[in-house]
């Protein structure tokens, strides 16, 4: 299995190496792994939150490519002589070292340590002024000697006084020339004579015309200037070269300092690159912690759009291992899944993610089995490569693993792939790992309320416009909302009951009558209105299967851990992860389900997500009336008058 490339870890790589100068440093950060040693961790997020706080301050650091330093080294190193475009180069990369480490000394003043990296450049403001002096535009200055600049200035003088003598031949021989000018060819200084005049001009021939009408003579005059003009050529070679070797040797000699400052440009470019990532993502750096858990506020996926991009809110809370996410399909699932997979091994690489605020655990390894997998060449159907790789996660997996299962089960026969499916997530909690798994199976969701250390969450739906939210909810169950949009869309009320009875079962249906969990299709009105050979067959199912219902209870309320039979009325709790106070206004139900009332407003939250902050035996005395509490104003009345007897007209209202 390809993590990197399953959570698109390799495109956040990708987009690091845009904002890094060298493509020394864009080798070394596409090849970045994240780390499992939580020290380097640690010291790699405080770089880059150091030089975040450096670049928003200061903006861009003055990064120089490094083009060619280090082979340009290596060759002075063993004898050989720098050219002008090295020694050019060198000199560029002296001032662009000088501008970092000026660059660094002014960010001293925020205290970040990442600053004084501006103590280990040298300056070297000696040697760039010699190469500069000596070298412009690629080319050795005259003034690089004096001896370079005699040469030079006899080489002028000869060439001026040839060429005065040329120009005279042609002022008085013009009949014999094509064209009234000196030119030059292969480094001879020559005149266009005509062909039918090419034996009155004495001298060597050294080209002739495309056309044959003009042949280019070195006349005789100009031969001795020409030799002269050679051996000046030759002096000034070997002073370019004894000029060249002694400006090698003084780079050798700076050679320890120039590396230095190399290694050290190389290591802020990849550092700042991250920083300027972080810029872009508007991401913050992650705590790190060792106890297992994960908490995302407002997370984002990096590779969405900011202003399309749904906040993430997630968290592994206290005791919990697993978590069961459910939801329409396109709803969101994946991309949670890949948002806490992918943030998880930003933070441990160092970089910052995309979020107000995240605590992230260490992993030893970050397994996935996302996407259908199907292959051809290996001729494997989606179930089969499925579980292949599954089977791999598993003989990987530790306790120190996050494991990420999207659409787990799927691809075969729904009830054997929910058997699977269940399997695996018991074999996972079995191995203590964190795990996060999606599906759409309710017996799925079922295991996740009734397990230990597991809990369910969906992805949210809005039943007006029956359009998917992306938005997690931790702590609840998705609904079946196929059967609400097939109602919503004008499903005859009939079908929706056969359809629910087939998806269910009516043990099924009726579990979910008691709970008002489906009220959407059974509310306001008998489904078989008017049919009543069909409502006697229910009312013969109901009563078979009455008993199998209240022992089905029965052995659910012996199944309810300790705890969740620890919350009294009156109890004041805290609720994760909101972390809000709540009240107890109902007792742990047959799921596990607690009563809360928050702000006024009733919810059932499952036993696993409360935490008793005030017991109600030290706030309320053993005879107070919760309705003071619990009913409002108007219900208290009603209820008092309906005590003294039948009144027309008072309702209680809940």
């Amino acid at each position: 299995m390809n993590t990197r490339q399953t959570l698109e870890f390799q495109k956040i790589l990708e987009m690091l190496c845009e904002y890094a100068v060298s493509e020394e440093a864009k080798k070394n950060l596409i090849k970045m792994e994240p780390s499992l040693r939580e020290v380097e961790v640690i010291n790699r997020t405080k770089e880059t939150t150091e030089a975040r706080m450096i670049y928003d301050v200061q903006g861009n650091p003055p990064m120089s490519e490094r083009k060619e330093i280090e082979m340009i080294l290596s060759l002075a190193k063993k004898g050989g002589m720098l050219s002008p475009e090295q020694l050019t180069l060198v000199s560029q990369f002296i001032a662009a070292s000088r501008r970092l480490k000026s660059y660094l000394t002014k960010a001293q003043c925020l205290k970040v340590d990442l600053a004084f990296y501006a103590d280990s450049f040298t300056s070297l403001e000696d040697l760039q002024g010699i190469l500069d002096g000596a070298i412009r535009n690629n080319q050795i200055d005259s003034s690089a000697s004096k001896e370079l600049k005699d040469i030079r200035r006899k080489m002028e003088s000869v060439s001026g006084a040839m060429k005065s003598k040329l120009e005279a031949l042609l002022r008085s021989r013009k009949e014999c020339f094509s064209e009234g000018f000196v030119s030059l060819r292969n480094g001879h200084f020559v005149l266009p004579v005509k062909k039918e005049y090419k034996h009155q001009i004495s001298g060597t021939v050294h080209d002739v015309s495309s056309s044959g009408a003009t042949y280019f003579i070195e006349p005789v005059i100009a031969v001795r200037y020409s030799e002269e003009l050679s051996a000046l050529k030759s002096a000034e070679a070997k002073e370019e070269a004894v000029i060249l070797y002694t400006l090698t040797s003084l780079v050798i000699e700076s050679e320890f300092e120039l590396m230095r400052n190399y290694e050290t440009m190389g290591i802020l470019d990849e550092i700042f690159a991250k920083a300027k990532l972080s810029a872009f993502m508007k991401a913050v750096p992650a705590s790190l912690n060792t106890d297992r858990k994960i908490k995302i506020i407002n997370g984002r996926h990096p590779l969405l759009k900011r202003e399309d991009c749904v906040p993430l809110n997630f968290e592994f809370a206290d005791g919990i291992r697993g978590v069961i996410i459910t939801g329409p399909n396109t709803g969101g699932k994946t991309v949670a899944l890949k948002t806490v997979g992918l943030l998880s091994m930003m933070a441990q690489s160092g970089l910052h993610v995309p979020c107000d605020e995240a605590d992230l655990c260490m992993n030893d390894a970050i397994l996935c089995d996302i996407g259908d997998g199907q292959s051809i060449t290996e001729n494997l159907s989606t179930f089969s490569a499925h579980i292949t790789n599954i089977i791999s996660i598993l003989k990987e997996v530790t306790k120190d693993s996050l494991v990420l299962l999207d659409e787990l089960g799927s691809g075969t026969d729904p009830a054997e792939g929910m058997g699977i499916a269940i399997s695996i997530l018991e074999e996972l909690k079995k191995k203590q790992c964190l795990f996060l798994a999606t599906t759409h199976y309710p017996q799925v969701k079922e295991y996740a309320a009734q397990s230990e250390g597991i809990m369910n969450a969906k992805m949210a739906f809005d039943r007006e416009s029956l359009k998917p939210l992306y938005r997690l909810e931790v702590g609840e169950a998705g609904e079946s909302c196929a059967l609400y949009i097939a109602k919503r869309l004008g499903l005859p009320k009939h079908m929706l009951l056969i359809a629910h009875q087939n998806a269910y079962g009516t043990l099924e249906k009726e579990r979910l009558r008691q709970n008002n969990e489906s009220g959407f299709l059974f509310e306001n009105s008998q489904i078989n209105e008017g049919k009543e050979n069909t409502e006697n067959k229910e009312n013969k199912e109901n009563t078979a299967i009455k008993p199998r219902i209240e022992k089905k209870i029965e052995s659910r309320n012996k199944e309810i851990p300790k705890k969740a039979t620890s919350f009294h009325l009156g109890d004041s709790v805290i609720v994760y992860p909101e972390k809000k106070i709540g009240i107890v206004y109902q007792i742990c139900n047959e799921k596990g389900d607690v009563g809360i009332q928050i702000a006024k407003k009733k919810k059932l939250i499952n036993y696993k997500r409360i935490k008793l902050h005030v017991a109600a035996t030290q706030m309320y005395p053993d005879d107070y009336d919760f309705s003071i509490v619990f009913d409002t104003v108007a219900n208290r009345k009603a209820r008092h008058k309906l005590e003294k007897g039948h009144q027309e007209g008072v309702v209680i209202r809940y």
